[in-house]
């Protein structure tokens, strides 16, 4: 491929919730870095990272942590102060994206279509002082559906969870009106939509399970939506990467109310989030979208270390 041969530190596992994604990300993207020619090490990411960083002499990052630290523009500003090269988005793009109040009052202010929400105290929820159900409560700053909740009308069980003591995310959550419909995302790739993917979860809803177990969700590429609302939901996915100032790859997760229950009978879109570290497995989203648009795995890693950057 007539690609200079660099030195890579995989940044994968992490401490944030969703460790066991990144080492799979990390595995499956070390693996197509070696294939591609580059010299890899594989850094199992923890507080010491700067000093492992330092330790060798490395020509770029590549970030395949998920969740806390890794995606909220923490991490970032380590390889920023190393003068690292580093795939995937910077520190401000990175840490607006994981604020999903943040995130939501970007969107709001450029126009793009977002569920009625807002931020709420955990005894607000389960005193029922937020609003009617159905709604979904969701901690802050946590991907990969870890912690988010659906409240169903009549269904103390959710809110039971809320209440107990094993509750690990904070007294401040999300609270957004439950979007009814069909689960689509849109992978992005340098500011250009890829396509989009329905996710049909074989369990109730999509969350966790379904997101990484396998049979636990049905991916159909390109989705069985109509042309305008495809299209809507690429434009939508472009536009939420760039008003967030993402770099590299992101996927935008959305909601199709397909029967207008939210809007009068009108079929609509609801932007739930922008993930920018979105997971790289080669059963996960982005690269199955990717190798839908012709461009196999090994072409979307060997993109990404050209894309890798400090101060974007």
């Amino acid at each position: 491929m007539g690609m200079t041969a660099l030195h890579v530190a995989v940044l994968m596992g992490g401490f944030s919730s969703e460790r066991p994604v990144s080492l799979s990300s990390g595995a499956a993207c070390a693996d197509a870095l070696e294939r591609l020619g580059h010299t890899v090490d594989r850094l199992d990411a923890g507080r010491d990272l700067a000093a492992k960083l330092t330790a060798r002499s490395y020509d770029l990052a590549f970030n395949a942590l998920h969740g806390q630290w890794g995606e909220d523009g923490t991490v970032q500003g380590v390889l920023e102060t190393l003068e690292l090269p580093y795939t995937h988005s910077g520190v401000l793009a990175s840490a607006l994206a994981m604020d999903k109040a943040r995130a939501r009052m970007i969107f709001a202010q450029c126009g793009l279509p977002i569920a009625r929400g807002q931020m709420a105290s955990r005894a607000d929820v389960i005193a029922g002082r937020v609003m009617e159900p159905p709604f979904v409560v969701k901690p802050n700053a946590e991907g990969s559906s870890v912690g988010v909740l659906i409240v169903r009308p009549g269904d103390n069980g959710a809110l039971a969870e809320l209440e107990s003591d094993a509750w690990a995310f904070g007294d401040e959550v999300l609270i957004e009106q439950f979007v009814p419909g069909r689960e689509l995302s849109v992978a992005v790739l340098d500011g250009r939509p890829l396509g989009v993917v329905e996710i049909i979860p074989n369990t109730d809803w999509y969350d966790f399970e379904a997101k990484y177990s396998d049979g636990g969700s049905t991916h159909e590429i390109p989705a069985k939506v109509p042309a305008e609302i495809y299209e809507q939901a690429m434009q939508i996915a472009a536009r939420a990467h760039l008003v967030l100032g993402c770099r590299g790859v992101s996927r935008a997760d959305i909601r199709f109310d397909e029967e207008g229950e939210l809007s009068g009978g009108k079929p609509g879109l609801y932007l739930l989030e922008v993930n920018t570290q979105p997971g790289m497995t080669p059963t996960s989203l982005v690269p199955e979208v990717a190798a839908h648009a012709g461009q196999s795995f090994d072409d979307l890693i060997a993109w990404m270390v050209e894309d890798a950057s400090c101060a974007r």
